[in-house]
């Protein structure tokens, strides 16, 4: 009498063990074949056995430009932290933080919603953020 629950077939057998013996079957070279490319570890990546590849057939391209000069974001949302009818600088906003002190350019975008009524001086602002500080009755000024 067997104390199994059901005496089914399995479905997937055992994973079969490489390189454990002649007896096993799989021993010596494990399914490899004798000696040759195909027998050692792995080609390397990119190999196409042989022909040139991919990367080698492709143009190199492009550089970074180290010069370039990449404006820091300020949402309408943050300009809310300040009191309405505040003139809103460059240098208001490195203190409080909104910007890094090394920020080379300020940019304004149209995230959020402004309730405060601000004159605000950066170096760019996007469209949406220009009417909106305008809509809420504030003004708009580039820095120079």
């Amino acid at each position: 009498m067997s104390l199994e629950l059901s005496a089914l077939p399995k479905i997937v057998g055992r994973r079969q063990r490489l390189g454990r013996g002649e007896g096993s079957g799989r021993g010596k070279t494990s399914g490899r074949g004798h000696k040759g490319q195909k027998a050692r570890s792995k080609v390397r990546r990119g190999f196409e056995g042989g022909q040139m590849p991919l990367f080698r057939r492709l143009p190199k391209g492009g550089f970074k430009r180290s010069w370039r000069v990449v404006a820091s974001i300020v949402n309408l949302e943050a300009l809310n932290r300040f009191a309405d009818g505040d003139e809103v600088t460059v240098e208001k906003l490195k203190e409080s933080g909104l910007v890094r002190s090394k920020a080379a350019l300020i940019k304004v975008l149209a995230g959020g919603k402004l309730t405060r009524k601000l004159k605000v001086v950066a170096h760019r602002f996007s469209a949406g953020a220009r009417s909106a500080i305008e809509s809420a009755g504030g003004s708009v000024q580039i820095a120079q």
